[in-house]
């Protein structure tokens, strides 16, 4: 009974919103279970931008952010594939490849990604760098469940752990708009931008599964 109860507690303590602003998540072995499940403040958007940082030594294909939709698996997803410069952006199954992106390994990396459905136009920015804009479509993104760690091949499941992220992530944010370049680069600089009003690294609602840490961001000495 004792047990029963510390795991409800945890579990509870897990789906409450908690301030994460020096803290990341540990991804430390590959595996089809292990993920984190965040809670979106909203349930359709027309409109969509994802930054985060990560850092991993993985050469294959990974999945960095996944969010599927009970019509789509891939609802909006970003995505290194297993060649050197290619991370793709796929939103509502269909893909965008974006190419020449320097992806170093054990290397952090600031990541952003925007779409919106009017255009129907996606584009990427890796350490600052906007990449052209391509074409995916898209209609309004609506019932949304976000992992990461996992590449969901059905909704909220249907993991391939050779798909799976090794690595470590955070400052994970999430708005229901595009963001200007200048508003993306204040996020790569950490530097007075406003936090993701669908999803906010500042009060993130979340789920833990598997083996994944909590751990303190490890922080450059000077």
């Amino acid at each position: 009974m004792a047990f029963l109860l510390l795991l409800v507690m945890l579990t509870a303590c897990a789906a409450t919103p908690q301030d994460l602003s020096s803290k990341m998540f540990t991804f430390p072995e590959e595996t089809q279970t292990a993920n984190v499940r965040l809670t979106t403040s909203g349930q359709m958007f027309k409109a969509v931008t994802v930054c985060l940082r990560s850092i991993t030594d993985l050469s294959r294909a990974h999945a960095l952010f996944s969010l599927a939709t009970p019509s789509s698996d891939n609802g909006f997803l970003i995505f290194k594939g297993a060649a050197n410069n290619i991370i793709s952006v796929s939103v509502v199954n269909t893909d965008a490849g974006f190419r020449g992106q320097d992806y170093k390994l054990n290397t952090w990396h600031p990541i952003c990604s925007t779409w919106d459905s009017e255009s129907g136009l996606a584009q990427l920015w890796l350490d600052g760098k906007p990449s052209i804009r391509k074409f995916t479509g898209g209609s309004n993104i609506t019932n949304p469940i976000v992992i990461l760690g996992q590449e969901q091949d059905s909704y909220g499941g249907k993991f391939d752990r050779r798909q799976s992220f090794i690595g470590m992530i955070t400052d994970v944010h999430m708005w229901d708009h595009t963001l200007s370049s200048c508003e993306v680069q204040r996020y790569v600089d950490d530097r007075n931008f406003s936090p993701g009003n669908v999803l906010n690294w500042r009060a993130l609602e979340f789920q833990t599964t598997g083996r994944v840490l909590i751990e303190n961001k490890q922080l450059p000495c000077y």
